[in-house]
């Protein structure tokens, strides 16, 4: 550890950052800490509008790191490879990656479920994942200088997610490939995490949280109060980024506002 993180292990100046699914939401979010806290960033999204306008939400922040956005489908073996390429091209590097990309898709019920509509939600919750992580870890091992792997899972992945099983089959399913990634990869000084949110206010949120009806059962449930916010997941990724979790790996690091527990 250099004498600069010693002092501030939080300070991520020189450091580069991947966030997918970073133009809005919990990613957004994160982009923002790593900016703030010194990174260059890049965020990958779908939406050319929304990473536009993610690209100037973070450039506003006055980082002297390098910010920039690209378009990728992270369910795409070709796209990520190649925007993986573009990403070091701009950043030079990438010492973290938070794999948050991620949609929605349940059904009526689990006996309604079709194979397209299951398939087309494992093709970005969980191959996306798998894709971006080997695209990182490959790097990673090949500069030989350790990294951080983070993917955002979801408490739907350790408690019953009713007619959601495709979304929770993905979220079980990372936690699983980052405690494997853990243990594989700790002697190339390359940690991977979960991390596991409770009902965030997100775009991805905003119809079921806008219903009264689940608003008025979920809510009192949450010892805050609160429905979380992008900017509560901020500090776990500039912790997870950092020098100060350099011996922290292979863990589920829940951030609910209490909700699982009460």
């Amino acid at each position: 550890m250099s004498p600069q993180a010693a002092a501030n292990p939080f300070d991520l100046t020189g450091h580069a950052a991947l966030v997918t699914g970073g133009n809005s939401g919990i990613g957004l979010g994160m982009a923002r800490a790593l900016v703030q806290a010194g990174a260059s960033v890049a965020v990958w999204g779908t939406n050319e509008e929304k990473n536009a306008k993610a690209l100037g939400e973070l450039q506003a922040l006055g980082s002297q790191g390098t910010v920039a956005a690209f378009k990728c489908d992270v369910g795409d073996e070709e796209q990520v490879e190649s925007v993986f390429a573009q990403t070091l091209g701009a950043l030079g590097r990438v010492d973290s990656c938070f794999a948050n990309a991620g949609i929605g898709g349940g059904a009526p019920s689990f006996h309604e479920f079709t194979l397209d509509g299951w398939r087309r939600v494992t093709r970005v919750n969980l191959d996306g994942v798998f894709l971006t992580f080997r695209a990182a870890v490959r790097h990673m091992v090949e500069r030989g200088t350790g990294g951080s792997l983070a993917v955002t899972s979801s408490l739907s992945a350790i408690e019953g997610a009713r007619a959601n099983q495709a979304y929770a089959s993905c979220k079980g399913g990372v936690i699983s490939m980052v405690k494997g990634l853990a243990v594989e990869y700790a002697r190339h000084g390359i940690r991977a995490n979960a991390i596991l949110p409770g009902w965030i206010d997100t775009p991805m949120t905003a119809g079921v949280l806008a219903w009264d009806r689940f608003r008025d059962k979920v809510l009192p449930r949450i010892p805050f109060r609160r429905w979380g916010e992008p900017g509560d997941f901020g500090g776990i990724a500039v912790y997870l980024a950092s020098d100060a979790s350099r011996y922290h790996t292979g863990d589920t690091i829940v951030i609910d506002g209490g909700y699982g527990i009460f």
